[in-house]
């Protein structure tokens, strides 16, 4: 099918959205009026630009307040349309979107507004000109799409039918079952967005938290399929008002907005990609660092062994039990300085995962290799942190390993088997499409997003993961451009046993994070925990929280960097990363990194 992108959804002028629109694979684009206004370019010179980028005009838009008014406001209305259906011909768009009216003047009256809409389709029909009703959720009269389907079944007028927005119609509760109940003939536009489940007014969010589908809770495939069923053949279109989306840049924006089609579709059952590969494990994370002393003093000190070295490069392999951390001294840093610039995942299918990731717009990235290295292909997650399809130990498949000579074998001296999660911070425009990025992509489940109070502001934090937890990740964004640098990644690190493995590495010289006493009197009220225990847990700094699957015990190193590891003891069946805690930990960041 065809794909279409309202320039609303991007940032920049005019000439900007089209170009992004374009490179990302768009079909076409939906004219927003604002953009043709404000753009220096002429109609002509619009449709011009259009064409030698590739893209159709599938509609302009808005036409406001048209219908159900005054004889002499209606006069005033067919003039103003007049206007824009020459200047329609002049950008060679053949459909205009008209939102039912939130005119005061507007009554409810179903008669006169099918008449007058039929008037309005009248004029259009003249100028070769179709005309899309769209129900507005917050309509004075007209909100749901089953309402704006009667008048336009009333008028039955040949160039008067229905729009179709999942947003309007899916915000509102409205069952999108009877969309099947309308020609497809006469769905002349479908409009698509997302949204967050939230507790608001309509309006404002429409405005400014629409999101692309597969980022937001709303069932969009589902809606899809009953357009689908009803016959529609035109294009899919996106169109989001959405604040962040507006100030980050058009090019990925744009690429990401394809995606959501594209993963859209599969799962409406209309596309075929490659099936998802979904990781079963993670084979290593990678730290690239300028100041390797300190790192690898705390991997001592964590009970890690430095087991191997790349055979070419100055990268080292530090393990114990299951879990290992890559030391590259190579890399870019960027002024943070300790970071995870990678992640291997482990893949029953490493090449399937990199048709996946090719195919939903993730290309594998160019790699400098020897010709002996093992050829892992990797893509770049939306935050720019590489992610290598692995299968360790597994024969006959590409081996990240055999690059690494040994020099010593792993230890268990600090009670450490495997990594736990990851918690990696996103630039403050790209939380929305990290979500999408690793369930479309990797095919991870993402949980429920929640907020964290943090001394100086909000955090945002949403956890994706696969079915038995093998594979955790949580996503975190700050609430503004600068807090990007203000927050830490972390690397949690199972151990069955957070006591001890805390007392050893405190005895090894590394320092754990002190946390407030405040915190273990509030924690002894909501917790009936043995005083013993409280005690240990207030002189390590461990805290503790519980849900119905059971506890988790935890505690964090010091800051290294942009990286402090967490040690974490973990109750099979909890399913949490000890949220209610974080906001604790955020301020005893904050007070050591302001002690220095």
């Amino acid at each position: 099918m065809r794909t279409s992108i309202a320039t609303v959804s991007l940032s920049g002028s005019l000439t900007e959205k089209l170009t992004a629109a374009s490179r990302a694979g768009f079909d076409g684009v939906e004219i927003f009026e604002n953009d043709l206004l404000a753009s220096p370019l002429t109609p002509e010179e619009i449709r011009a630009r259009c064409a030698d980028l590739g893209l159709t005009i599938e509609l302009y838009q808005p036409m406001r307040d048209i219908e159900a008014v005054p004889e002499a406001e209606f006069a005033r209305n067919l003039r103003r349309a007049r206007h824009k259906f020459e200047l329609m011909r002049r950008l060679g768009a053949d459909t205009v979107l008209v939102c039912s009216s939130v005119c005061p003047t507007a009554v409810d009256d179903d008669a006169l507004a099918a008449e007058q809409l039929s008037e309005l389709a009248d004029l259009a029909q003249d100028f070769g000109i179709r005309v899309a009703y769209e129900a507005l959720a917050w309509g004075r009269h007209v909100s749901t799409y089953d309402h704006a389907w009667r008048l336009v079944r009333t008028a039955g007028h040949p160039a008067l039918g229905v729009c179709l927005d999942s947003f309007h119609i899916l915000s509102r509760g409205s069952d999108p079952q009877g969309i099947e109940d309308i020609p497809g003939e006469k769905i002349f536009f479908l409009q698509l967005a997302d949204a967050p489940q939230l507790a608001m007014d309509v309006l404002q969010w429409s405005r400014h938290y629409r999101c692309f589908p597969g980022q937001g809770g709303f069932d969009v495939a589902g809606l899809l399929r009953h357009v689908l069923r009803a016959g529609y053949d035109g294009p899919l279109s996106l169109e989001v008002f959405n604040d962040v989306f507006r100030q980050a840049d058009a090019g990925p924006t744009a690429v990401d907005a394809r995606r959501s089609l594209l993963a859209l579709q599969e799962a409406a059952g209309t596309a075929d990609l490659p099936a998802p590969v979904v990781p079963t494990g993670i084979a290593f994370a990678e730290l690239v660092t300028p100041d390797v002393e300190p790192v690898t003093a705390m991997l001592d000190a964590l009970g890690f062994t430095r087991t191997a070295r790349h055979r070419g490069k100055p990268v080292d392999l530090w393990q114990q039990g299951q879990a290992r951390v890559l030391v590259n001294t190579t890399g870019a840093v960027r002024r943070e300085g300790t970071q995870i610039a990678a992640v291997g995942l482990e893949s029953p299918d490493p090449a399937g995962a990199a048709r996946r990731a090719e195919a939903l717009l993730a290309p594998v990235l160019p790699r400098r290799r020897a010709p002996e290295d093992a050829p892992l292909d990797a893509v770049a997650a939306p935050d720019g942190t590489e992610l290598f399809f692995c299968a360790t130990g597994k024969p006959h498949l590409p081996n990240w390993r055999a690059d690494f000579e040994d020099v010593a074998a792993p230890a268990d001296a600090g009670g450490v088997a495997r990594i736990d999660h990851l918690a990696l911070t996103q630039p403050w425009h790209h939380f929305d499409k990290a979500a999408l990025f690793h369930r479309s992509v990797l095919g991870l489940d993402a949980q429920e997003s929640v907020d964290v109070a943090d001394p100086y502001g909000l955090l945002r934090s949403r956890a994706v993961t696969n079915a038995d937890g093998s594979v955790r990740i949580a996503l975190g964004v700050g609430a503004a451009p600068t807090d990007d640098t203000a927050h830490a990644q972390h690397l949690a690190l199972a151990t069955d046993d957070v006591v001890a493995a805390a007392r050893r590495f405190r005895a090894a010289g590394g320092r754990l994070l002190p946390i407030p006493a405040n915190y273990y009197d509030d924690l002894a009220a909501r917790h009936d925990l043995p005083d013993e225990e409280l005690r240990t847990y207030r002189d390590l700094g461990i805290l503790y929280d519980r849900d119905e699957g059971g506890a988790f015990r935890h505690c964090y190193t010091e800051t290294v960097g942009r990286l402090f590891f967490e040690l974490v003891q973990r109750d099979p069946g909890y399913r949490g990363y000890g949220v209610p805690n974080a906001s604790v930990r955020l301020a005893a960041q904050h007070a050591r990194h302001t002690a220095r």
